[in-house]
C-alpha cells in the first residue's frame, strides 16, 4: 500500500511541475503583451496629455489589468516630488515583479533599460525610448509565443512519463 501511495505521489508530482511549467510558458506571452499595452498608454500619456511621469504611471494602473496595474500603481505611489530618482524605485518594483511571475532574465532587463530613460528626457525622445521597449518586447513576445508552441504540451506530457519512469525504475 505504501509503494502504491508512493508511486501516485511520484507521478502526480512530476506530473503537477510539467503543468506549472507549462503554465508559466503560457502566461510569458500574456504578460509580455499587457507591458506593451501598458507602454503604450504610457505614451500616450505622456505625449498627448502631457502629465507627470506620476500621473501617467497612474493613468496607465487604471487602464490595465492586475497584476500589471499593481506594478505601476506601485511605481506611482513611491515617487515623490524632487525627493529621489526614478530609475532605483522602478528598479526595485520590476525585481519584485520579475520574482513573482514568469518572465524571464531578458524581459525583466528590457524593463529595466526603459526604466533608467523614463523621465530623463524631453517628450520626443522619451517617446523614441518607448517605442524601441516596445520593439524589444514584440521580438521577445515572438519568442515567447513560439516556445510556448514548441514546449507548453511536451511539458505536460513529459512531467507524467518522467514521473512513470521513475516509478518503474524504483519497481
Amino acid at each position: 500500500m505504501i509503494k502504491f501511495l508512493a508511486c501516485v505521489f511520484i507521478i502526480g508530482s512530476l506530473t503537477w511541475i510539467g503543468h506549472e511549467y507549462a503554465k508559466n510558458l503560457a502566461n510569458r506571452p500574456r504578460f509580455i503583451r499587457l507591458f506593451k499595452n501598458a507602454l503604450q498608454i504610457l505614451e500616450a500619456e505622456i505625449v498627448y496629455s502631457q502629465a507627470t511621469i506620476k500621473e501617467s504611471l497612474t493613468s496607465v494602473s487604471e487602464q490595465i489589468p492586475n497584476p500589471i496595474s499593481t506594478l505601476f500603481k506601485n511605481i506611482a505611489g513611491d515617487i515623490q516630488q524632487d525627493k529621489e530618482q526614478l530609475y532605483p524605485i522602478w528598479e526595485k518594483h520590476v525585481d519584485k515583479f520579475y520574482n513573482k511571475h514568469p518572465l524571464q532574465l531578458e524581459d525583466k532587463e528590457i524593463l529595466q533599460q526603459f526604466g533608467r530613460t523614463l523621465g530623463q528626457h524631453d517628450i520626443i525622445q522619451q517617446q523614441k525610448y518607448i517605442r524601441l521597449t516596445i520593439n524589444h518586447l514584440e521580438r521577445k513576445l515572438t519568442e515567447a509565443e513560439e516556445r510556448n508552441h514548441r514546449y507548453g504540451k511536451m511539458s505536460r506530457s513529459v512531467g507524467f512519463l518522467v514521473g512513470t519512469f521513475i516509478v518503474l525504475l524504483l519497481l
